[in-house]
């Protein structure tokens, strides 16, 4: 078990004083509250598309990685989809709003954004934990300023159930968190409304993309979600860590610098589990001075572009590739070349090498046209062991940015 007492974060990013006194205090208080015995991994990963996407969003999924639906329910405002890809990895869940005219927070914050505004609804939601009781994680975090929704306060149920609370949306990344404590898969229990089976059509577009991942050769070589990252601005770094610390049982595993894009790369992960795909790292990501002081010096900024273009949101999810070989090729080589062949668009092209040493070949598509995400595809060669690489992060960075530009000056009104 690792010591959070005596560990010594990686990395180069100089943290500030204040940061160095809260982090040990926040561990502190999250063991005294009981908050790591009671909270344990990631149970699932929330996604909410816009209405009439959902079936489009999952078919997309089903041909881009591993998740498949296992289930659907009718909620009170929502159809709300769960999928699967490995029984022990988190589960994802897409909510869909029944209607075109639904608005809720998540909505209002998309529209203050140019290149939000969009898809008003489709945005990462934020991630479930599994938990004892969350009546005990409300009890527990509530005395540390955490705000968690009750019945009435959304306009959707879903973040208010029994077994199933979600906090607020972030101040700092308009992410939520969210606990449960029931076994995800028992959809009654959990209570998220009546099943409902889909049209043939729409069974049709999710069979097909099926099909094609097998016909592909792909099936098999994606495997789960290695990491998210969120896209914050410079001065929220160090309190979207503290705050995200102080909610789940993960560790500050460290930060870099990455100094082509004048960003940071800023990463917290599980401490006890042996596959970060079973509670996958999260990751967030700033620019080193932002924008309004970064105007003296011109130095590139694609993160805090993003976060003024999107807002502060979940930027890309990244999909781990089993290392390996097709025939001679590298099986994120051979899975990009499959994906663009049926029709998937990338963002320039594979970065890394992966020869006789422990290496990452990394690459991100464009982003979803339902959710906005980017997938990442990331294959760790012969046992590589760290997160990534400055030059691989720097590289995916600049090709990023530049798809995501919002011209007019990045003024908007």
């Amino acid at each position: 078990m690792l010591d959070l007492a005596s560990y010594t974060p990686k990395g180069d990013k100089k943290n500030s004083d204040y940061f160095e006194e809260y982090l040990p205090k926040v561990y502190d208080r999250r063991k005294s509250a009981g908050l790591d015995q009671i909270v344990g991994d990631t149970a699932a990963l929330v996604v909410q598309v816009e209405h009439g996407d959902g079936v489009d969003y999952l078919a997309e999924l089903a041909a881009m990685g591993p998740y498949r639906l296992v289930a659907a329910r009718l909620g009170e405002t929502h159809k709300i989809y769960v999928l699967q890809s490995r029984p022990e990895f988190p589960r994802m869940i897409v909510l869909e709003p029944l209607t075109a005219s639904y608005e809720d927070a998540t909505t209002r914050w998309n529209l203050l954004y140019p290149l939000a505004r969009k898809k008003p609804n489709a945005r990462y939601i934020g991630e479930v934990y599994k938990a004892e009781s969350t009546k005990a994680v409300r009890e527990a975090l509530e005395p540390h300023n955490v705000r968690f929704a009750y019945p009435g306060d959304t306009v959707s149920p879903f973040y208010a159930l029994p077994h199933l609370t979600f906090t607020f949306m972030s101040d700092f990344t308009y992410n939520r968190v969210g606990y449960v404590d029931v076994d995800l898969d028992d959809l009654d229990e959990l209570g998220l409304g009546e099943p409902i089976s889909l049209t043939a059509d729409e069974q049709g577009k999710l069979d097909r993309a099926d099909a094609l991942q097998a016909e592909h050769g792909i099936k098999d070589l994606v495997l789960g979600v290695d990491h998210a990252a969120t896209r914050i601005l410079a001065g929220d770094r160090e309190n979207a860590l503290l705050e995200y610390l102080t909610m789940v049982p993960y560790y500050f595993w460290g930060a870099y610098n990455i100094n082509e894009m004048n960003s940071s790369t800023n990463v917290t992960r599980h401490p006890d589990i042996d596959d970060d795909k079973k509670s996958p790292a999260r990751v967030f990501t700033a620019n080193n001075t932002p924008s309004i002081v970064n105007s003296f010096e011109n130095l590139p900024m694609p993160t805090e572009d993003f976060v003024r273009n999107f807002g502060r949101r979940m930027h890309h999810i990244a999909m781990a590739v089993i290392d390996g070989h097709v025939a001679e090729e590298k099986n994120v080589d051979y899975v990009v070349r499959q994906l663009s062949e049926m029709g998937t668009p990338f963002l320039a092209h594979v970065v890394g090498e992966c020869k006789d040493d422990p290496n990452l070949k990394q690459i991100f598509s464009k982003s979803s046209p339902y959710s906005l995400l980017i997938t990442e595809y990331v294959e760790r060669c012969h046992g590589y062991e760290g997160f990534f690489t400055r030059d691989n992060v720097a590289a995916l960075t600049a090709a990023a940015g530049a798809d995501e530009r919002y011209e007019h000056g990045h003024v908007f009104d």
